[in-house]
């Protein structure tokens, strides 16, 4: 049954007490949730892969955020192939997390979740009110996605939504089903206000067949497939596929060079929380059709979308579909 939009101070509140209660966690976020330490309503059956979302779904409406886990422990994820747009940034011990932008289609599960970071405060504000499923959240950030303009899904506030996945230890085994905190359906295309322009293949460009990119302690490579029109997705050397077996693929890779600075927060190891700066502008590597395009990223107020510009001053057009960005470090 879908809830009421919870207030500020009940979410507030509601996350404290949650909160409280948690126990620390040694990788990940500082500290979690009753039902990110494996307390949530167990599954009784492998998660399965998405459906498509309605037929005629209006474009009104938030689109579903998702915080998804991305270590070793975590893969294979479960309705990544469903996002339309994925987010790579960099967390603790320069490993990475995925943050998956629902619009046009709801998978029936996703996951693993896990929890929120500062920088997803500042990424989120270019669309209107997102509903942010996310596992939990240090203890002094829970007040600042109490504040912002957001609609937090955390299983403090939509414990039915969640169930812990079988053959993986907790806190690898959280997902959501996103029909229960978005029971409308899918919000449609015009929801993601990402700022990206789709269009005819830029002319110029290098050919290119893979593309790697690396954190200290991760890397994602992208291979171009003209068979599938296609960048595969490769994670820490390996192919990037879903529980089904289904390859992660896109056919546009952006490589978004941001400043990454140290965050307020930390981990239970002490290590900071990076924070990335996606406000501002910057230099971009655009992936299509086996090319790569130098560009030059704006966006000049976290309400706005980011724009992409060749060296001629034309918009860099993306190819229709699902979008991966990479954020790494100028």
């Amino acid at each position: 049954m879908r809830h009421e939009a919870p207030t500020r101070r009940t979410v507030l509140t509601a996350a404290l007490a949650a909160v409280a209660t948690a126990a620390s966690l040694t990788a990940g976020c500082t500290r979690h949730n009753p039902a990110d330490n494996g307390r949530a309503p167990q599954a009784t059956a492998t998660p399965g892969e998405g459906t498509p979302a309605p037929s005629g779904q209006q474009a009104t409406g938030s689109v579903l955020v998702v915080k998804i886990d991305n270590v070793a422990a975590a893969r294979p994820q479960t309705g990544l192939d469903s996002a339309d747009v994925v987010y790579a940034e960099q967390v603790e011990g320069g490993l990475s997390r995925l943050m998956a932008v629902y619009a046009t289609e709801f998978p029936a599960v996703v996951g693993p979740v896990r929890s929120a970071r500062e920088s997803d405060l500042e990424l989120l504000r270019q669309f209107d009110r997102p509903t942010l499923a996310f596992s939990g959240a240090q203890k002094k950030l829970l007040p600042l996605i109490g504040r912002a303009p957001l609609r937090p899904e955390s299983p403090a506030e939509a414990s039915g939504a969640y169930f812990r996945g079988g053959g993986r230890p907790a806190p690898h085994n959280l997902y959501l089903r996103p029909a229960e905190v978005m029971p409308d359906g899918a919000p449609g295309r015009a929801a993601l206000t990402t700022g990206f322009r789709y269009g005819p293949t830029p002319a110029g460009g290098t050919v290119t067949a893979a593309r790697t990119v690396r954190y200290p302690a991760a890397r994602f490579t992208f291979t171009w497939s003209g068979d599938r029109n296609r960048w595969l997705v490769s994670m820490d050397g390996t192919p990037a596929r879903t529980t089904a077996g289904k390859r992660l693929a896109a056919p546009t890779v952006v490589v978004q060079y941001v400043k990454v600075t140290t965050s307020r927060y930390h981990d239970v190891l002490g290590n900071y929380t990076p924070y990335t700066e996606t406000v501002g502008s910057g230099k971009a590597d655009v992936l299509r059709d086996g090319r790569s395009f130098k560009a030059t990223w704006s966006r000049p107020a976290a309400t706005d979308g980011t724009t992409f510009t060749g060296a001629d001053g034309a918009p860099v057009n993306f190819a229709d579909g699902p979008v991966w960005v990479v954020l790494v470090k100028a």
